[in-house]
């Protein structure tokens, strides 16, 4: 499915960062764009900015970890507008603050139902409906992290690697009902919740970069869309390494958790 022929994207995630930056990429005249997020008050604004560029834009102020919202809320959509193309863009992060730190059980659940299964739960009641349809393309955005964990984020690698890994495995089942999976593995994009980070961020992309990537990509039906190259590269040999050289680098990288002070 071509760009061209796109009408109807829905973008969870859409009231900042990443995921606003895509729904003001994909907002043009005669697009109808359902965006959902959890900040009511920025969620308006970005769908003010869509409105301002021709699109029409329907908002949903929900949680993604709601799965009965969430199924709610697809599921009227995509009864007025069926759905083109799904972007399950919603996550949150957590970093070790220091070699003391721990995530706590609560901590780790909130990081996991928010990245992977805030995904699922936005993509599996529209995949339903695509079957019936025999056409639709759901983009899955995890990480570069999901290439290869990292002591300093523990269960925001995790939750990204299973949606990379989900991702992957529902492919071949679902491109037999005429639907498309993409996964995206961004690496650092420029947005609030990577302005926390404590870690060096080489090859730092703005939001609205990456947004304009996935968006071509996509475009071009791309399985797996990994950025900056360089970055995904060495993540991807990171992988392949002995674990202490790979740990090694990381720590080197400032990617291991800096002694408390």
């Amino acid at each position: 499915m071509q760009h061209s022929s796109l009408r109807h994207v829905a973008i969870t995630g859409a009231s900042a960062g990443l995921g606003r930056a895509l729904a003001l990429a994909y907002a043009r005249p005669g697009m109808v764009l359902g965006l959902s997020g959890r900040d009511e008050a920025r969620l308006a604004a970005s769908a003010v900015d869509c409105r301002l560029r021709g699109a029409t834009v329907v908002t949903a102020t929900i949680d993604v970890r709601d799965a009965v919202a969430m199924q709610c809320w697809i599921e009227t959509f995509d009864a007025a507008y069926p759905v083109d193309l799904l972007i399950a863009n919603a996550g949150t992060a957590s970093t070790l603050a220091h070699a003391g730190d721990r995530e706590s059980r609560e901590r780790t659940a909130t990081i996991v139902d928010t990245n992977f299964y805030g995904a699922i739960h936005a993509a599996l009641p529209v995949i339903e409906r695509m079957r019936i349809r025999r056409r639709g393309h759901i983009a899955l955005i995890s990480s570069i992290a999901a290439l290869r964990g990292m002591a300093i984020s523990p269960a925001y690698c995790a939750s990204k690697a299973a949606l990379k890994a989900w991702g992957d495995s529902v492919r071949p089942v679902l491109a037999h009902d005429g639907i498309r999976v993409s996964v995206v593995l961004p690496g650092f994009v420029k947005t609030a919740m990577s302005d926390v980070f404590p870690g060096d961020k080489p090859f730092l992309w703005s939001a609205e970069k990456a947004a304009k990537f996935i968006q071509r990509r996509l475009a071009s039906r791309r399985a797996e869309i990994a950025f900056p190259g360089p970055l995904a590269l060495g993540m991807r040999l990171l992988a392949l390494l002995p674990h202490f050289l790979a740990d090694a680098i990381l720590g080197r990288l400032s990617y291991l958790p800096r002694e408390e002070r």
